[in-house]
């Protein structure tokens, strides 16, 4: 037993004495010692590039530059105003890009040559004034082109031109409205418009603004609409509205294109001919009408004289030969005279219209027809004028511009025109 336990107690203290020995050798190890390879370090360069520094003799510090962020903004997103923008870590960015060259980004496309005009790094701000130019007059018609409303919501941020462009928290699930119209100004010029239209629409109804000329019909009666006319009205509201409504939205002044003054050209032309062959018919036809009038007062003059003649000879208790010969004489004067006489009233009547003709019968009847009737080569420069009016139209609303015509375009306006002016000389008055 006592054996037994001696041999217990021996195992025992050989496996402590081992023990310690081992932690001994293991506390006593050396630390090993780092290597130029073992010590890489890794640099950012600008768009979070990584290099390696693995190469260098000596240990470098992991260093990295925060991306930029737009973070905030301050000013209404329109044209011509001057917004001040808000990136996270700029100053860092600014250190070692160049600052000047950035642009905004609308809808994540750049809005190129829109540089900042001021930039305070300290801050972490920049200012930007927006405004259209030759590099980005595209992208600013797409923007503001075929608006829905006033405003349009966008994704704003900056960066380079031709980079891509800071994070920001402007993206398409935190959108920015940019403003197309501004309220303010909109309902001015809309005022303006309404009133104008009002006015020129009453004008029409109750006056001779763009009806035939000449003297007043009946009482509560006016003359009929005139096509020359009409169709100046209705390029000078195109042309006047479409100018103010590019003005509200780009500032644009300059955007009278020289097609466009030739189809207006075209316009004033037809309505002048116009008036100058209606006045030349009514010239004309005054100087008939005077000349009828004239000899229709001698020819009863000269009935009265020979009435009063053959009377006296009837009256003779007898008649000489030469009595009666007179009397014949002058019966047959007497009824030439008369004969004479129905055909200048006839004519007479001819050219004083009845009164219902000189009246209005209907805006599209008085247009679309003369004294004969409805006329095909009305309605051809009806309908074309119309046609154009829808291409102007969308041509402004969709492009922000005025459209510019081609001369093929225009000779075929002006072919129209000038077949309306061909027909108004044989029309009668």
């Amino acid at each position: 037993m006592r054996l037994r336990m001696l041999v217990w107690l021996s195992l025992v203290f050989f496996v402590g004495l081992a023990a310690i020995s081992t932690s001994r050798i293991i506390a006593q190890a050396p630390t090993p010692k780092s290597t130029p390879a073992a010590a890489a370090s890794v640099e950012l360069l600008p768009g979070n590039v990584a290099k390696d520094t693995s190469q260098t003799s000596n240990a470098l510090t992991i260093t990295a530059t925060p991306a930029p962020k737009v973070v905030g903004i301050e000013g209404h997103l329109e044209l011509d105003e001057i917004i001040r923008v808000e990136v996270d870590h700029f100053s860092e960015w600014a250190a070692k890009n160049d600052p000047t060259k950035l642009v905004p980004f609308l809808n994540g496309r750049a809005v190129r040559g829109n540089y900042p005009e001021e930039i305070h790094p300290d801050k972490n701000r920049l200012h930007f004034h927006l405004e259209i130019t030759p590099a980005n007059k595209e992208l600013w018609t797409d923007l503001l082109g075929a608006p829905p409303g006033t405003k349009r919501p966008v994704t704003f941020s900056i960066g380079l031109e031709n980079q891509s462009p800071f994070d920001s928290v402007y993206d398409q699930d935190h959108e920015l409205p940019l403003t197309v119209i501004s309220p303010v100004y909109g309902v001015i010029a809309l005022l303006v418009v309404l009133f104008t239209l009002i006015l020129f629409l009453w004008l029409a109804r109750k006056t001779n603004l763009i009806r035939e000329p000449g003297p007043q019909p009946a009482v509560g009666k006016l003359r009929p609409y005139n096509l020359g006319r009409t169709q100046m009205a209705f390029w000078f509201f195109l042309v006047y509205v479409s100018y103010l409504v590019i003005w509200l939205i780009t500032g644009a002044l300059d955007t009278i294109t020289p097609s466009l003054l030739g189809l207006m050209g075209i316009s004033a032309g037809t309505a002048l001919g116009e008036a100058l062959i209606d006045s030349g018919k009514d010239e004309a036809q005054a100087g008939h009408l005077q000349d009828l009038t004239a000899e229709k007062q001698g020819l009863e003059q000269s009935i009265s004289s020979l009435q009063g003649q053959l009377e006296s000879i009837n009256a003779r208790p007898a008649l000489a030969p030469e009595d009666i010969g007179n009397r014949d004489s002058l019966n047959n004067q007497l009824q030439d005279s008369r004969t004479r006489m129905a055909q200048v009233e006839q004519q007479i009547q001819a050219l004083t219209r009845p009164p219902s003709a000189q009246t209005s019968r209907g805006f599209l009847r008085d247009i679309l027809s003369d004294s004969s009737g409805y006329s095909f080569h009305r309605f051809q420069i009806f309908a074309w004028t119309i046609v154009l009016g829808i291409i102007f139209l969308s041509s402004v609303y969709n492009n922000l511009t005025m459209p510019e015509f081609s001369p093929t375009l225009l000779g075929l306006m002006g072919l129209s025109s000038g077949t309306y002016i061909g027909f108004k000389f044989p029309e009668k008055k």
